[in-house]
């Protein structure tokens, strides 16, 4: 099956660099100068996956991510100029999968996006693996469909948000440490800003299981070493 991909960007070099490295990837460009005319095609064009600039006018990449997470859980990867730590985590929270700072390696982009596409894909195709159904409190996961529901409420998850919850509960009564769900989360090197990432992913999870602030029921912070789901 073809492979679609969202581009956003009002720097025109910007758009027109990721849609040629994509197409030499086999994948559908669906590319956009202009925010506004990128949110309506959202309903009328099934997307695997958005890459969004961050700085454009009318609409911030930010606004769009937050429209398309109201309906859609595809990857979404964000591209910023600035290299402030909060404004990765004002996207990660939003519900960005990942971003990417300019000026960057056009094939690291690439690389990003395989990445965040295998993820997708193996959440959503329905490949049966053994041991595929998790119960924990209420809490039941589908690895095989990537549903999920609290208390038989369900909850949308971003698949990055998935994939951390899903190891959590897999490791139950088990302390997994930031370095470890980053690697496998991420599939990439562990470095002094990963813990952030994590962080934030995991605070975005507890608000989507309106967990109590400072008292967590399910994703237990222990300190200096990780989180743990008790059994």
């Amino acid at each position: 099956m073809s492979t679609n991909i969202l581009v956003v960007d009002d720097e025109k070099e910007i758009a027109d660099l990721v849609e040629l490295y994509l197409r030499n990837e086999n994948y559908n460009i669906y590319k956009f100068y202009s925010p506004l005319e990128a949110l309506k095609s959202i309903d009328e064009i099934k997307y695997d996956l958005a890459v969004l600039d961050v700085m454009m006018p009318v609409i911030d990449g930010f606004k769009l991510c937050q429209k398309i997470r109201e309906k859609y859980n595809f990857p979404v990867i964000m591209l910023t100029a600035k290299v402030e730590e909060m404004d990765k985590i004002t996207g990660l929270t939003l519900g960005a999968d990942d971003y990417i700072t300019k000026p960057f390696s056009p094939l690291e982009m690439v690389a990003r996006v395989k990445a965040q596409l295998r993820r997708f894909t193996r959440y959503n195709e329905g490949i049966q693996q053994s041991n595929d159904i998790l119960e924990v409190s209420g809490l039941v996961m589908n690895k095989t469909t990537h549903e999920c529901s609290l208390n038989e409420q369900p909850l949308i998850l971003t698949p990055t948000e998935f994939s951390i919850l899903w190891i959590l509960c897999e490791n139950r009564g088990q302390v997994i440490s930031s370095e470890k769900l980053f690697q496998e989360v991420w599939g990439e090197k562990y470095f002094s800003g990963s813990n952030n990432t994590v962080m934030v992913h995991i605070r975005h999870l507890r608000e989507k299981m309106k967990e109590p602030e400072g008292n967590p029921k399910f994703i237990k912070t222990v300190w200096g070493v990780g989180y743990k789901i008790e059994k």
